[in-house]
């Protein structure tokens, strides 16, 4: 499987962060962490720091699986500043396997502004749809559209990252995984619910 690499910035919202690595790694899904920063070690929005695996300017990304943006500020706007990340997120949305998944202020304050989501479905932050330029805007925690998903918040992080797991290996595989997790109390007890 190709391997997946999650984005870190000064600033990152911690949880959006932490649990997207966690939950795909539990599912066997190959990620990383990258620091847009010259060292490895990222301080998130409260204070928590994370050791990155790679550093960008170190790392090729050769035909990556996902490319994952987690949100919080001034995380998000990092993010967005960063040249050779808004290039290779263009490149991913262009490619035609490529997928790239956003929570919180990014999917509006980086892919909106990276005009990535016209004529898509979306969600974002609440106050950040403005950026979301030409993009159908729902008010649901996540949104699947083709290559991209979307989430609004630091609440919805493992309904997030549980939706990339079942985008890329299915169902079965996110279900294992967030029976795993004790997410519910059954074998599949509220799937269709969760997952829409």
């Amino acid at each position: 499987m190709k391997e997946s690499f999650l984005f870190l910035a000064e600033g990152f919202e911690e949880i959006e962060a932490l649990t997207p690595v966690d939950v795909l790694r539990r599912a066997g899904i190959p990620v990383k962490t990258v620091s847009l920063t010259a060292a490895l070690q990222v301080t998130g929005a409260h204070g928590v720091t994370v050791t990155a695996d790679l550093l960008f300017d170190n790392t090729l990304f050769s035909d990556p699986e996902w490319l994952i943006l987690p949100g919080g500020m001034p995380g998000a706007t990092h993010l967005y500043e960063f040249a050779p990340l808004q290039g290779l997120l263009k490149t991913q949305a262009d490619s035609e396997k490529g997928r790239i998944a956003a929570i919180c202020a990014s999917p509006a304050v980086v892919l909106g502004q990276l005009g990535l989501l016209e004529g898509r479905k979306a969600t974002c932050y609440p106050g950040f749809e403005g950026y979301l330029k030409g993009a159908q805007v729902e008010n649901a925690p996540v949104v699947v559209d083709d290559k991209f998903v979307l989430a609004n918040g630091p609440s919805t992080a493992l309904q997030w990252a549980l939706t990339i797991v079942k985008e890329t290996k299915g169902t079965e595989v996110a279900t294992e995984v967030a029976n795993g997790m004790l997410l519910y109390p059954k074998a599949n007890a509220g799937l269709g619910t969760y997952f829409g």
